[in-house]
């Protein structure tokens, strides 16, 4: 019995980088804006340690081409 193809395969699919950076980018945003409307703070990184940001300092991020995330990840 053969399975029909349902698609891309996994290593098809994971070399969608630009999908799976999008997907990453809306995963996070969703959490910050969970955090921030919970009242929870987030561990970020900043001038080589991890910090938490108070959910007031939490940016509010429109939407998925929003730019504003903290960028202390990338220090």
């Amino acid at each position: 019995m053969t399975v029909p193809n349902s698609g891309p395969t996994p290593a098809e699919r994971a070399g969608d980088l630009e999908r799976i950076e999008r997907a990453l980018r809306a995963a996070v945003r969703d959490a910050l804006q969970r955090h921030k409307r919970d009242g929870d703070p987030v561990a970020v990184w900043r001038e080589g340690r991890v910090v938490w940001l108070p959910p007031d300092e939490i940016p509010a991020l429109a939407d998925e081409s929003s730019e504003s995330a903290p960028d202390q990840t990338r220090q």
